[in-house]
């Protein structure tokens, strides 16, 4: 007997190799999750020249998919909980792959958008199902913490890396090919998730609860909309119906949920500080990072003339920072407390915010490379962190439902962070943006809009007056600049306050 408990407690303790290769497997979608919220910023120009969208359907093309995404995870969590997260993860993929060849050949701008929201749907399958898969096979909490921290720094990395694959993919094909990068992804996925992965699923997952699955896609679409309209100041009613609505149907899910003997999401979770603090961190930041891609991508190529792989290359010295940083404070978390290391992180990526916001129009290559490697440093650890405490305070057999409150954190966070900044950015273009005379009502509004409008409408002017256009469209750019990057701090800076006053009761697990 004594023999049989031994082994009962010290069986399933230490993952081996076939664990450590399934991570390997689950990285598949995770990085392509990510690098699909990103992709797309460095392949603007190149959509603004073939499919002529207007300003509001460029940041539609860049935000639906994100936006579907976090209206849907927990719905998805839940049920991948329900009927197994390997089955969803495998229905993800194959949607995914149908729809991003698609999404490739899409003719006009609001196929694009369709294509992006059906891409957000099955998406939506396939996060939910890798953070909480990592739970049932890594139980040991050391090596579970290692394999979240791979597991976020890949995701956090994606978001970086998505402009590197776009600008190489550019430099030698057209814009659609940026999302075929699917396809050699999920394939081999669907050939080893069988293989390598077992299937686990919540044993009580209780009757399917549609009011319950109704008020959060109306809660998470309605608040994303909302903010997305009040940001941009079009239509300020109509947000702030949104976000009304949208606050009273996530307020019915919350009391719905408090009644239930088996919620569809523990919200009492969020009773506990930890996990409220480590959320929010993952929002804030996120809308940070996302939000200061969405700029700089375009201020690379448009603002200082530098080609799709050059500008893309300049991100990689904050790609591989921010994956060093994330695995390098795994050993760190051992000994020191969250609320210590979180805050510290942060304060270095608000540092390297505030470089961008105080050089403005004067943001150089070399000086946007040491900002990002700031800025990438302090959000690949705190991501490692605050991942791990998700998923350490939630009960295992309702791991599927808080990896996706961890992921619709991202996810609002990546659409956030391209609704404001982008819009701020958007809305200064618009008001210092000088038009050359003759131009005809159709290049004045491209070039009015975007500052991708701007370069496809150079294109076709001669040379004096096409320069005079790039000259006003790149300044009318940059305006924006340093309220965007100042805002960008500021959001970092209240994730390191928030980090440090909802974390410090918590503990280091060395």
């Amino acid at each position: 007997m004594r023999a049989a408990a031994s082994a009962d407690t010290a069986e399933p303790v230490r993952a081996g190799r076939r664990q450590w290769a399934a991570l390997a497997v689950l990285m598949l979608p995770v990085v392509l999750v990510s690098v699909d919220n990103t992709v797309l910023n460095f392949a603007l120009p190149a959509i603004s020249k073939a499919l002529e969208p207007s300003g509001v359907a460029l940041l539609w093309i860049i935000d639906v998919y994100p936006l579907v995404l976090a209206a849907l995870l927990v719905t998805m969590g839940a049920l991948a909980d329900r009927i197994g997260r390997r089955r969803l993860l495998l229905i993800g993929s194959v949607g995914f792959v149908g729809l991003s060849v698609l999404a490739a050949f899409a003719p006009t701008a609001g196929m694009l958008i369709l294509t992006r929201a059906a891409l957000g749907f099955f998406g939506a399958m396939l996060m939910p199902s890798t953070l909480s898969l990592l739970r049932s096979i890594f139980v040991n909490r050391d090596q579970r913490r290692m394999a979240i921290a791979i597991w976020a720094a890949g995701f956090a990395a994606g978001s970086a890396l998505g402009p590197i694959v776009g600008g190489l993919l550019l430099a030698h094909f057209w814009w659609g090919s940026v999302f075929l990068i699917a396809v050699p992804v999920l394939v081999p996925l669907l050939v080893l998730v069988p293989i390598l992965i077992p299937e686990s699923r919540d044993p009580r997952p209780g009757p399917v609860d549609l009011p319950s699955i109704v008020l959060s896609l109306l809660a998470l679409g309605s608040l994303v909309y909302g903010i997305k309209s009040l940001a941009g100041a079009a239509t300020p009613l109509v947000g702030a119906v949104a976000v009304v609505i949208g606050v009273i149907a996530g307020a019915l899910f919350v009391r719905r949920q408090l009644r239930r003997s088996i919620p569809m999401l523990d919200v009492r979770l969020f009773g506990r500080p930890a996990f409220t603090g480590a959320v929010l961190v993952n929002l804030l930041s996120v809308i940070a990072l996302v939000g200061g891609l969405f700029f700089v991508s375009q201020h690379l190529q448009l603002v200082l003339g530098q080609a799709p792989v050059a500008a893309a290359l300049a991100l990689l010295p904050g790609l591989v920072a921010m994956i060093i940083a994330g695995l390098v404070v795994v050993p760190i978390a051992r000994r020191v407390r969250p609320g210590i290391v979180v805050p510290v992180g942060l304060m270095l990526s608000a540092a390297g915010y505030a470089m961008i916001a105080v050089l403005g129009q004067r943001l150089s290559v070399e000086a946007f490379i040491v900002a990002f490697v700031a800025l990438g440093v302090g959000i690949g650890a705190a991501e490692t962190v605050s991942n791990e405490l998700i998923i350490a305070t939630a009960p295992p057999d309702k791991a599927g439902a808080a990896s996706a409150v961890s992921e619709t954190a991202y996810e609002l966070g990546a659409v956030l962070g391209t609704a404001i900044l982008g819009t701020i950015i958007t809305a200064s273009y618009r008001a210092a943006v000088v038009l050359p005379a003759g131009l005809t009502t159709r290049q004045e509004a491209a070039a009015g809009e975007t500052i991708g409008g701007a370069a496809a409408v150079a294109e076709s002017l001669p040379g004096a007056k096409a320069e005079a256009l790039m000259a006003s469209a790149r300044y009318a750019f940059d305006s924006g600049v340093a309220l965007t990057a100042g805002i960008g701090a500021g959001l970092v800076l209240l994730a390191a306050v928030v980090a440090a006053v909802m974390l410090r009761h918590e503990r280091s697990h060395g």
